[in-house]
């Protein structure tokens, strides 16, 4: 479970990096709509795992390997926001969050369900078990 103080930083530091990358990430991110989904902190503040959801890049994995070229970049384009309130700004590992892949995969399985309509069932089909 994470501390007060960890949600608080993961907070902070969700807000800023989704504003870095609408304010001043085009140069990394080009013209993909990105959105910060989650940010998850370690307990010693070290390390935050920032999920993105990615609006249809031309390939996910590619995208978040040019991200992680990047992450000093935006390290310092974050440290420069935060510095007053966070003195140590901790090391950053992007993640594709496919929560919304899942969301559709399951709507479509629920699709898919043929329910039969309960008018068209015979009582006399069943048999009583005494």
């Amino acid at each position: 479970m994470e501390s007060t103080r960890q949600q608080k930083f993961a907070r902070q530091i969700q807000r800023e990096i989704g504003d870095i990358f609408i304010k001043e990430g085009k140069a990394i991110i080009g013209q993909t709509f990105v959105t910060v989904t989650q940010v998850k902190i370690t307990p010693d503040l070290g390390e935050a795992r920032i999920h993105l959801s990615v609006l249809k890049p031309a390939n996910p994995v590619t995208f978040i390997t040019h991200l992680n070229k990047h992450k000093g970049d935006i390290r310092k384009l974050l440290g420069n926001r935060i510095k007053n309130t966070i003195h140590h700004i901790p090391q950053l590992l992007f993640f594709i969050d496919d929560s919304l892949d899942y969301v559709d995969n399951i709507n479509k399985v629920m699709n898919n369900i043929v329910i039969p309509d309960h008018t068209q069932v015979n009582p006399a089909d069943y048999k009583s078990e005494e």
